[in-house]
C-alpha cells in the first residue's frame, strides 16, 4: 500500500482557455492555437497533491511527470484570460523546467505550490518569484 496523499487540485486545463481559443480560430492565423487548445483539453491533467505535482500529457495522455516539492528551486506564474487562469513555470535544482499552463484558480495554487516547497526546501526564496 502507497503513502497517502491529500489530493488539493485535480483536473484539466481552465475551460475559458478552450473556449477563448476556439474564438480565435475563427481566423486563420489562430488556427494553431486552437489546435493546442483542443489537445490540452482532450489529453492534459494536472494532480497536485500535498506530496507532489504530477502532469500527465502528451499524446493521448501517456506522458507523466512527478515532481516532489524539495526539488523546486523557482516558481513564475503568469495570468491569462483577464486574470481568471494562468500558467506557471516550476524550475527544478537540476535546471529543467516543468511548464503548466491554463491552471484554474492559479493563484490559490501557486500560493499552495508556494507554502509546501517552503516548507520543504529552506534554500528556497518565495521573495524572488512573486
Amino acid at each position: 500500500m502507497g503513502i497517502r496523499e491529500e489530493i488539493y487540485y485535480e483536473g484539466g486545463p481552465h475551460v475559458g482557455d478552450l473556449i477563448l481559443n476556439l474564438l480565435i480560430g475563427l481566423t486563420v492565423v489562430g488556427i494553431p492555437l486552437t489546435v493546442g487548445a483542443i489537445v490540452r483539453a482532450l489529453w492534459l491533467r494536472y494532480r497536485i497533491t500535498d506530496r507532489r505535482i504530477s502532469v500527465m500529457g502528451g499524446w493521448m495522455g501517456r506522458d507523466r511527470t512527478d515532481v516532489i516539492y524539495s526539488e523546486i528551486v523557482k516558481i513564475v506564474k503568469v495570468p491569462r484570460g483577464l486574470g481568471i487562469w494562468g500558467d506557471m513555470v516550476i524550475t527544478l535544482r537540476n535546471g529543467s523546467r516543468l511548464e503548466m499552463r491554463a491552471i484554474p484558480k492559479f493563484r490559490e495554487v501557486y500560493d499552495y505550490i508556494n507554502e509546501k516547497v517552503t516548507a520543504k526546501n529552506p534554500q528556497y526564496s518565495s521573495v524572488a518569484n512573486k
